[in-house]
């Protein structure tokens, strides 16, 4: 039966394949009793299903090694551990001992560790919880004969869509795009962190499509369109053949796009703009360099914690920050001081707190931890003698925050001179505004700071009151709410008065409607995924500079964000239909 799933556009591109369906939860345990004959037996099933579980995850994590490198994959490291833990052991053969059956004694330990890791004081155990599920599920899998649902068993050329309700840090990791296409969640929202890694790596993905799961058979085939955030099921053939045909058109464009990325962002009234690559992992240095950018606009350095055993050292982190500088040459590469906390959970120190996101994170979390921070502060100095590096500094909403952060990185020079090793003492500084109060307040930071980053997906949500990972708040998740709009132009008139560079660094500069407003607001640089260099620099030079100023102008005095989107949408619609009336690049679909 045909039917049409509506989430929300996370990453655009069209895919039609089999569908994948990744149930990545705690199954149902039946309390099976056995015989005192069958002790033995049910012993060794549960060593059986340890040592299996062991080896599954030593595959997992040399595969992930291989893809995104040795630090990412040590959170299967974390998850062994858990498995080598001896009164993990001896408590689930206590039971089986009692009489049970070995995969309803190990769900009694794991739900009684996982309730006591989610209460323990010691913020690292609590931590724990998401690799003690991951470790629960597999095991138990394992135990009741279930098919093992890791994305890495795809079979290669399988052009997978794959459908889940959401995607752990070590589901994340598996994915292999050899495999898989295109990425479906149930939850999740277009900024959610699983929306941005689809986006990094170009896969087509549509996000919030509640309950998708029960709607779907493995294998059935299916047709994803990450533009406009649907997911066809069981398509007819005339749907497959128009599909396929948008498939050949879009890669058509991908090559398009490769070429204009090359080319300068100058609109068609020749006022240049600075386009930028965001990076998340080192290993995404090299594409981003080739991509066409003018550099690094946001290099985000949370995959150093997020899901590690350990923290990382000086050494680890020079030697990640040094490959990003050296693969951009001269080019500057601004790298983000660790924005930890809220939706991205580091080794240890954070406690529980009802709403993260206005908690103990980002500058917070450094400040207060200064030997952690200055541990990131030498590696940033040291990596700075290879290039053109400057640090930024997240979530800062008052001046105290940088001065403080001015004298960590004076002491950190000193510590490094005294360990005669080479750095690089006078990096730029400056600070992503992501909050009402920088924004209102940013002439408060003119005398301390080198340059301000907007950071869109946060702004977006301190000033509308919206959780960007809501699903339920989606349609009231919008760049173009004339608050925003506000607060974006004063923050730039206020860098221009001073002479300080503002860029826009956060999802809002990857898409087109909100580039065409940004360049009217007076914004010349932006920081996006490399894979959407191409797409951006279209929309500048196919529109007038000054036509975006009148644009925005007239958005920033609409009375709500929908007659502010309409506005802009009909004004950059003239601007592309005339450039491909006049011969230039063709209007955007």
């Amino acid at each position: 039966m045909q039917s049409v799933l509506r989430g929300i556009p996370a990453s655009p591109g069209i895919v039609v394949g089999p569908v994948h369906l990744l149930r990545w939860e705690v199954p149902e345990v039946s309390h099976r009793l056995i015989a005192d004959e069958a002790i033995d037996a049910e012993l060794v099933r549960l060593h059986v299903a340890f040592e299996r579980a062991r080896d599954r995850l030593r595959q997992l994590r040399a595969r992930a090694e291989q893809h995104v490198g040795p630090e990412e994959a040590a959170i299967f490291d974390v998850q062994v551990s858990i498995l080598d833990d001896g009164e993990l052991t001896r408590s689930t053969e206590a039971l089986i001992r009692q009489n049970l059956g070995a995969e309803k004694a190990f769900d009694l330990v794991l739900l009684e560790w996982r309730q006591r890791f989610a209460r323990h004081s010691a913020p690292m155990l609590r931590e724990k919880v998401g690799d003690l599920m991951d470790v629960h599920i597999r095991v138990l899998s394992l135990l009741l004969d279930l098919p093992d649902h890791d994305p890495v068993d795809v079979p290669p050329g399988a052009n997978a869509i794959l459908v889940t309700h959401d995607l752990t840090p070590s589901l994340t990791l598996q994915l292999d795009r050899n495999c898989i296409s295109a990425i479906a969640t149930e939850a999740g929202t277009a900024t959610a962190h699983v929306a941005i890694l689809a986006r990094s790596l170009g896969l087509p993905a549509v996000v919030g499509l509640r309950n998708a799961l029960s709607f779907l058979v493995p294998g059935q085939i299916a047709i994803l369109d990450g533009n406009e955030g649907t997911l066809l099921i069981a398509p007819s053939d005339h749907e497959l053949e128009d599909a396929r045909l948008r498939v050949e058109q879009e890669a058509g464009r991908v090559d398009e796009m490769r070429e204009i990325a090359h080319s300068d962002a100058i609109t068609a009234d020749g006022v240049r703009m600075v386009i930028r690559a965001n990076v998340d992992i080192p290993d995404e240095a090299e594409m981003g360099a080739t991509s066409g950018a003018d550099g690094v606009g946001l290099m985000r350095t949370e995959f150093l914690v997020v899901g590690r055993a350990t923290m990382p050292d000086e050494e680890e982190q020079y030697k990640a920050y040094k490959k990003v500088i050296q693969a951009f040459g001269a080019r500057p590469v601004i790298i983000r001081t660790f924005d930890v906390g809220g939706d991205k959970l580091p080794v240890g120190g954070f406690p529980t707190e009802a709403n993260p996101f206005l908690g103990w994170r980002a500058i917070r979390m450094c400040l207060d931890e200064r030997e952690l921070f200055k541990v990131q502060l030498r590696a940033l100095l040291r990596a700075g003698v290879h290039g053109d590096l400057r640090i930024m500094l997240p979530l800062v909403v008052t001046v105290d925050e940088v001065r403080e952060t001015r004298s960590l990185i004076d002491e950190a020079v000193v510590e490094l001179a005294e360990r005669r090793i080479p750095f690089r003492a006078d990096v730029p500084l400056g600070v992503m505004v992501e909050t009402p109060a920088a924004a209102i307040a940013c002439d408060t930071l003119v005398r301390d700071v080198d340059f301000f980053s907007i950071g869109s997906n946060d702004l977006v949500q301190y000033t509308l009151a919206v959780d960007r990972g809501n699903a339920n708040l989606a349609p009231r998740f919008t760049p173009f709410h004339p608050a925003v709009l506000r607060l974006i132009a004063q923050v730039q008139v206020t860098g221009a008065a001073h002479g300080i560079d503002v860029c826009v660094c956060g999802e809002m500069g990857s898409q087109p409607l909100a580039v065409f407003a940004l360049m009217g607001l007076g914004i010349r640089q932006l920081s996006v995924a490399p894979r959407a260099v191409g797409e951006v620099k279209r929309v500048i030079r196919s529109v007038r500079m000054a036509a975006a100023q009148d644009a925005a102008q007239a958005a920033l005095a609409a009375g709500t964000a929908r007659e502010a989107e309409t506005l802009l949408r009909r004004r950059l619609r003239t601007e592309l239909d005339a450039a491909a009336q006049s011969g230039g690049l063709p209007a955007l679909s």
